[in-house]
């Protein structure tokens, strides 16, 4: 199995890293369903919600990590001084708000949502989903730069990611909650 991911790897980076972005995407929110909020097949389980992130990993999520980590390193020379945290620097100040916000964004869009309900949700959840994001991004983010190669760290990034993404698809379906 690992064998053929770093052949597809290899040969089709873009849409492997959709696919598999995709997959821990969505298994976040089968997650956040089934073991957060207690939702099970029969118990208002909605595979709706779940095929919107595994179409957000696939559209957004995946073609953009990939092409981010790409910019960064090349951005940021090999060799330069404090490379790995230069990187992580510029992916928490300049990526992670703008990710979060296309996320948000899309979700509330993809949820039926009007541009007023997705701006109202963006100024009550987004600061503290980027908050949040900065007590868990920086570290792992600092690991990805400084030890996986760049044709990993979209994989790297998204099994970490496969915790966050159930956090993000918890927050972002029960916004309404009042959830810190």
């Amino acid at each position: 199995m690992i064998r053929w991911y770093l052949r597809a790897l290899e040969k089709k980076p873009t849409i492997t890293m959709a696919i598999s972005t995709a997959t821990l995407m969505s298994t976040g929110d089968v997650l956040a369903q089934t073991a957060i909020e207690k939702r099970h097949q029969h118990q208002n389980y909605q595979p709706i919600r779940t095929l919107r992130f595994f179409v957000f990993g696939l559209t957004i999520a995946g073609p953009s990590l990939r092409l981010w980590y790409k910019t960064l390193d090349k951005i940021i020379p090999a060799g330069a001084a404090l490379r790995p945290l230069k990187m992580v620097a510029l992916d928490q100040i300049l990526f992670a708000p703008c990710f979060l916000t296309v996320f948000w964004t899309t979700m509330g869009i993809l949820r039926g949502e009007t541009f007023t309900e997705v701006l109202d949700s963006l100024k009550k959840n987004g600061l503290s989903v980027l908050l949040s994001n900065y007590k868990l991004w920086p570290a792992v983010q600092l690991i990805n730069f400084y030890w996986v190669p760049l044709q990993h760290r979209v994989l790297a990034a998204n099994t970490v990611a496969l915790g966050w993404n159930t956090y993000l698809a918890w927050k972002a379906e029960n916004q309404n909650h009042n959830i810190k």
